[in-house]
């Protein structure tokens, strides 16, 4: 048996170094289409940072309501994120990004159409329980359905849509910021029910998961996926002997029967902990560094250092949108040459000195009457430096990252719970930023977001080891085995 799996291996990996030269378009485009769910986030974070502005004026809300308003969405997709996992493992992951986009729909809707704050509130809730169940399913979807040569890139398109589509709500932004206030909003949020029938169309065309179909015991259909997605039938062949028989081994485990709940949390293997801790971790630091916040509020920032009109608000916020994708692009296409551990540990380390910057110029303005320019664009030049290195490491990788660690039992409700973290902090971190600065200052603010960063980057050099160009069944043995994921580690750091 052993004989067998290590042949099996063998092939996989010599199936993998060819598909290193040529990037399977049908994995390609389903990795697209699944991940186009994610650009629904991006939108609202990218339009509301400039509708919010006419919102306040028109619906006569205070600051209080604003923080309630821009990050009720992040929490209330705490809610789909949990959800999401067993909503796949029961209808599957395909009808899972149908339901994401649907509900998204509704909540656009309610949100473009809102009579008053509480109506628009609504709209949030149920927008934000759609955003929880995307932010999911994207990136286990295309885990699951991509060859492991190309897994890095294809793993970090629902990030380059989230960008896009924050780069679209800016664009967005700047061109309806000159209709009258009780409309601008409006069209703003309505706009974002667009993408989401085109997403609920698209999913039509699109495969089941095979992993998730071996669950359900339909290997043929399985085994198509498999060919349309590999080099060649062999490679397929490799592939679909490699998910059966992980799925198989749970099945003859103690776990069958067991709640996946219970195996995650309440008697979790070391194998499984250090996994959970892996995930839960680089979930924490991407939002606890406070990039969502930090996009949500720039222009209440640039405010502060003295740029009044919302024109030139809405236009530091395209470049920054444009530093964004074009950085988040470069990642993706380098993720799986240089693997994921020294993109995470440049864009972190970046994030501290950017973060570090931002503070300094913010304190300079709290404590001048004068505006230089030079300032100013430093300040620029400092937000545009921390999404970009945000870009590079921490947003397309925690996607990566969170989707293929897990094994097949546990990778619908482990990735959901990991999500679920993310969802969390930033709801908390865009709920309580503007307080927070009242009192310590946008420059204390930026102080500790840095001092963050520099605990996420010794997180992420000690306990996540590379992933790079393995199977998802092989993955797991980084984990169960500790002194394999250490040497890994040492590799990686040059140790």
């Amino acid at each position: 048996m052993e004989e067998i799996e290590v042949e099996d291996q063998s092939k996989t990996r010599e199936a993998h170094n060819k598909s290193r030269v040529k990037m399977n378009k049908y994995a390609l485009g389903c990795a697209l289409l699944a991940s186009t769910n994610s650009i629904l986030l991006g939108y609202d974070i990218g339009v509301m940072s400039g509708a919010v502005l006419y919102i306040k004026e028109d619906l006569k809300i205070s600051s209080t309501q604003e923080e309630i308003l821009i990050g009720s969405l992040n929490v209330c997709s705490l809610i789909g994120s949990l959800l999401s996992g067993k909503t796949s493992d029961m209808i599957g992951r395909r009808y899972t990004i149908v339901l994401a986009a649907t509900t998204f729909f509704i909540g656009a809707l309610l949100m473009g159409l809102a009579p008053s704050y509480p109506f628009l509130m609504a709209g949030r809730v149920v927008a934000g329980i759609g955003v929880g169940y995307s932010l999911m399913i994207a990136p286990v979807y295309t885990a699951e359905i991509s060859p492991a040569m190309t897994r890095g890139f294809l793993g970090s398109m629902p990030e380059v849509f989230i960008t896009i589509g924050i780069l679209l709500g800016y664009v967005v932004n700047y061109a309806f910021s000159g209709i009258p206030n009780h409309w601008n909003w409006r069209v703003m949020l309505l706009l974002a029910a667009v993408p989401a029938v085109g997403i609920g169309m698209g999913v039509i065309v699109m495969p089941e998961s095979p992993r998730w179909l071996v669950m359900k015991k339909r290997l043929i259909e399985a085994k198509t996926v498999l060919v349309n997605t590999s080099e060649n039938e062999e490679e397929a062949e490799v592939r679909l002997r490699e998910i059966t028989r992980a799925w198989e081994l749970h099945e003859s485990s103690s776990f069958v029967g067991q709640s996946v709940w219970k195996e995650l949390l309440w008697k979790p293997t070391p194998a499984t902990r250090r996994i959970l801790i892996a995930a839960i971790g680089i979930n924490f630091f991407m939002q606890a560094s406070g990039n969502d916040a930090v996009i949500y509020y720039l222009p209440e920032v640039f405010k502060a250092a003295g740029i009044k009109k919302k024109k030139q608000l809405f236009a530091i916020n395209v470049i920054m949108g444009t530093a964004k994708a074009t950085f988040v692009m470069i990642s993706a296409l380098f993720l799986d040459k240089y693997g994921r551990r020294p993109l995470l540990l440049l864009g972190s380390a970046g994030m501290v000195i950017a973060l570090s910057t931002l503070g300094l110029g913010s304190m300079f303005f709290e404590h001048t009457a004068h505006k230089p320019t030079w300032a100013i664009v430093i300040c620029v030049i400092a937000v545009c430096a921390d999404v970009s290195f945000f870009s590079i490491g921490l947003g397309p990788i925690t996607w990566v990252y969170s989707s293929e660690v897990f094994p097949m039992r546990l990778r619908a409700q482990g990735t959901s719970l990991a999500v679920s973290v993310n969802r969390l902090v930033s709801g908390v971190v865009s709920m309580t930023f503007l307080s927070v600065t009242k009192k310590i200052t946008f420059g204390g603010v930026f102080f500790i977001l840095a001092g963050i960063m520099v605990l996420g980057t010794v997180f992420f050099f000690f306990f996540m080891p590379e992933t790079k160009g393995k199977s998802l069944e092989e993955i797991g043995k980084l984990f169960e085995d500790k002194k394999t994921s250490d040497e890994g580690s040492d590799e990686m750091s040059g140790t």
